[in-house]
Parts: C-alpha cells; structure tokens; sequence
C-alpha cells in the first residue's frame, strides 16, 4: 500500500441528506455510489458510518449495507424531539476517531447543517483535512466555506436529478422535514456571472465567493501564488489554492472532465503557459511573456489617458476604470493576474507607457503619457 495516498473517513448524518434529496430533489432516493465514487478519486476510503433513526429508512439501510457502510442507530424517543442527538454522536465518534487512528487524513463530513461547523472547524485544527457533502438547496451557507472542498450532491457524477423537480417556494424553502430539524439555509451559490461589477471599489473588497470568470480566477490566483512563493506554480498548488478560495470549486462545473484539461485550454487561449514541472502529470503554471491580450489592454490604458488628458487634464485613478470599460466593457486588471487597478497602471508606468504621480490636490494618484 502507497503512503502518500489519502485515507478517508466518511460521516453522513443520513436524515439530513435522505430528507434533503426527497423534498429539494423531486422526491428523489439518496444514493451513496456517486459519493462514493467522487471520494474513490480522492484516496481510500477506510471508515463508513452513517447516523439516523433507522426505523423510519428501511430501504435505505439496504442500499448502505451493500455500501458497507455502518449504521448508527440514534433512536428517537416517544413524546420528545431530539433534534441534535445524531448531531453530539456523530461530532464525538470523529473527534474520538480522529485521536485513536493518526493514520486518518481526511474526514468527509455529510450534511448541510450548520451545526458542524465547530466540528469542521476542529478537525482542520487538528490538522485533518474536512471534505463536506450537502444538498444545495439545504446547506447552510456557513458551512462550506469552513470546509477544504466541499461537493453538492447534484452535481456529482451519476446523480441524474429530475427534470420536473419541484421549485422552491419564496422562502427559499417547501416546508419543514419531518425529522423535527429546522430546514437548512439556502446557500450562497450562485451560477457564474458574465457581467464584470462596475463600482471598482466594490470589486476590490468583494470576497472571494463571488463568482467570477474562469480565466479571471485563475490568473487571479496564478498571480497571488506567484508573488508569495517567489517560484514555480505547480498546477496540484494551484488547484489546492483554489479550493481554498472556493472549497466548491470544481473545473466539471465549466465543462472540463479534469483541471489539466482545464488548464490546456487556457493554454490554448494563450492566458496561460505550461512547461514540465518536478513530477509526472503536475506542470509547472506560469503566465505567457508575450500575451497579446495583455499589451493591447496596457495599449488601451495608453490611450484613454492620451484622450483625457487632451480634452479635460491628466485624469485621476479614480475613475479611470470606467473610462477603459466604457471603450471595452470585459476589461479587467484580473484577467491578467493583477490583483487591483492600481497595480495594473503600476506596471503600465514600470513598461513606460504612462507617468503616474501622486497629486496632493487631487488626493489620488494622476497619470499622464510620456513626452515623446
């Protein structure tokens, strides 16, 4: 057995899930094998439990034995309602699996329910790395975000969700569950948007879950990991990265059967450039020296400066974004691995193509054309 793959624990407070896929997925069965398929890619799976009243999934406990999966009774009391008792027991069996097996590098955490948070939160102190699984109309936005990766059920590989599934009611929600659990929050997900934000102050400040343009994420984090490490990107870094931006991240969301697959593309597109890294199969990542695209953005600066200042003075940064967007309304620095505005006009002035000032009138930085 190889030491440097990955093994995994699996935990699936099973209520959440199977109620998940029956009210959020067209009355849907909760089926393991995707998951369990998605986690084969990942490492060796050595410990499977799943929590719930079993009385009241019969069928279900079937399907997860022939899964070898073991079951945790946490039965439900007559007269009482114990919303967290699989909750406690799950949260405890990990931290207890997580101290008596150090072989464990990976816990998969199953569920959308916020309340495992503090126990994602927990593992990852203990230096364990936390894999969470959810519905996405029942997962608690706090909880992906605490989590490495994190994978929605529906969009695993073999999970076919009806076409006639019901819609959500206003409230984001059909109703409460039957298990006694107050129905989870809608997450922060939303499908990636076309349309670049125009406030450039906003843009600086929004947080990293925003969705943003595949290619612009990429130089974005290309261009991060560049000026920390000082030295090569390898493309298992640069996915580590991403994931750490984004645990939802995946490159089968924009079409891509692998991320080398994503990355020849970008390849392809010029944005980036690939050259063989220290292993097989992990190239190292770099931006290309010559990028057309990019000198004809800093040509587009150069020139929008040349037209402001003729009709109205040398133009402040403030605003100057606009004025580029108004001539290109896709521009933007981050496409090109710069992480704002003003590092992008930086480098234009460092390649000689603008003179950029700091004006004590102004209370902003100005920039003009060179002479000549």
């Amino acid at each position: 057995m190889t030491t440097d793959e990955e093994r995994i624990a699996l935990f699936l407070d099973y209520e959440n899930l199977a109620i998940g896929a029956r009210d959020d997925l067209g009355g849907m069965t909760f089926d393991l094998r995707p998951l369990a398929d998605a986690l084969a890619e990942r490492g060796r799976v050595v410990v499977r439990r799943a929590y719930a009243d079993w009385s009241y999934f019969d069928e279900d406990r079937r399907m997860l034995t022939m899964q070898h999966v073991e079951l945790i009774e946490i039965p439900q009391r007559l007269g009482a309602v114990r919303k967290n008792a699989a909750d406690i027991k799950m949260a405890v069996d990990a931290i207890e699996l997580c101290f008596e097996r150090d072989y464990i590098t990976t816990f998969v955490i199953g569920t959308g329910d916020s309340d495992f948070t503090p126990l994602v939160g927990k593992l990852r102190e203990l230096n364990r790395r936390v894999i969470g699984v959810g519905l996405e109309a029942s997962t608690s936005r706090m909880l992906p975000p605490a989590c490495d990766e994190f994978l929605f059920y529906e969009r695993l590989e073999g999970v076919n969700v009806p076409a006639n599934r019901p819609k959500r009611d206003s409230g984001g929600r059909r109703g409460a569950r039957s298990s006694g659990r107050p129905p989870a929050t809608v997450p922060a997900v939303q499908p990636p948007s076309a349309e670049p934000p125009t406030d450039e102050v906003a843009e600086e400040v929004a947080p990293q879950t925003e969705p943003t343009d595949l290619a612009r994420l990429v130089t974005q984090t290309l261009s991060g990991l560049q000026r920390s490490s000082g030295g090569a990107v390898l493309a298992s870094t640069l996915k580590r990265a991403l994931l750490r931006k984004d645990p939802t991240f995946s490159e089968a969301d924009y079409g891509f059967r692998a991320f080398g697959e994503l990355l020849r593309h970008l390849e392809d597109r010029k944005i980036i450039e690939l050259s063989i890294g220290s292993a097989k199969g992990d190239p190292e990542i770099g931006f290309p020296e010559d990028s057309r695209d990019e000198d004809s953005a800093f040509a587009l600066l150069r020139d929008v400066v040349a037209e402001l200042e003729r009709t109205s003075g040398p133009p402040p940064l403030s605003g100057l974004k606009d004025q580029l967007r108004k001539r290109r309304p896709d521009f933007s620095e981050k496409a090109f691995g710069f992480g704002g505005f003003l590092q992008f006009c930086k480098a234009a002035r460092t390649r000689g193509l603008v003179d950029m000032q700091w004006d004590d009138a102004a209370d902003d930085y100005v920039l003009r054309v060179p002479a000549g």
